[in-house]
């Protein structure tokens, strides 16, 4: 990218995780880069060493790679064999590189993490400079599952035991069971889809049909 005179006022640094929203969301720092006509530079980090990553994770990296050359992006930067959190070695970049915006993208799995290890975004304003702006990108309406299921982006929702079995309701209550995150499938009318939860350590999924749970699970311990 180019710089001019004057063009430290902004620096803008783009993080990248495994899966297909990594490009588009360079692309749209790039987008913000050009009307700031300011410096972009692209970070994933990892816990493993480069030459453990398999076929599709290394894929991956090449196309980033590829792309910060194609479209005049400063710098790939890659912390591989990363033995401290993410949010530290973000904050580390964004440091040397006197970052002043940093662009994540929000997906349903972030949603899913900040009930069950707490906030990814508030861990990294904790590591950020107090001059370093967070810029969260909405970048997918959905998620796929292993059988290419197409599910809305995940809402809170609850589990309410009934003589049926388990009930799918949005409002909190002391009556319910479970509480978790529930994906609508795409493309319907109903409260079909899928529900995740956390009991006793351990995160389990269950098919809702209707705002009923279709399959058995395991009693609260409370109970």
């Amino acid at each position: 990218m180019v710089k001019g005179k004057g063009q430290v006022d902004e620096s803008i640094l783009v993080c990248v995780y495994y899966g297909p929203n990594g490009e588009r969301l360079i692309k749209r720092g790039h987008k913000l880069a050009k009307v700031l006509n300011c410096p972009m530079y692209v970070l994933t980090v990892d816990p493993l060493p480069y030459d453990e990553f398999d076929a599709e994770k290394s894929g991956y990296v090449d196309r980033w790679e590829e792309l910060t050359n194609e479209l005049g992006i400063d710098e790939f930067i890659m912390r591989d064999n990363e033995k401290q959190p993410i949010t530290r070695a973000i904050a580390e970049v964004a440091d040397a590189f006197h970052i002043t915006q940093v662009v994540i993208g929000q997906t349903p799995q972030n949603r899913w993490e900040e009930i069950t290890k707490g906030s990814f975004v508030n861990a990294l304003q904790r590591e950020l400079s107090p001059f370093t702006d967070i810029y969260i990108v909405s970048i997918d309406r959905g998620i796929r599952n292993e059988k290419g299921q197409m599910y809305e982006r995940g809402v809170r929702a609850f589990l309410l035991k009934n003589e049926d079995g388990y009930e799918l309701v949005f409002s909190r209550s002391k009556h319910n069971q479970y509480e978790g995150i529930f994906y609508k499938e795409l493309g319907t009318d109903f409260n079909n889809g899928m529900f995740k939860f956390v009991c006793e350590g351990k995160t389990f999924e269950v098919h809702v049909a209707d705002s009923h749970v279709t399959e058995q699970i395991k009693e609260p311990p409370n109970l």
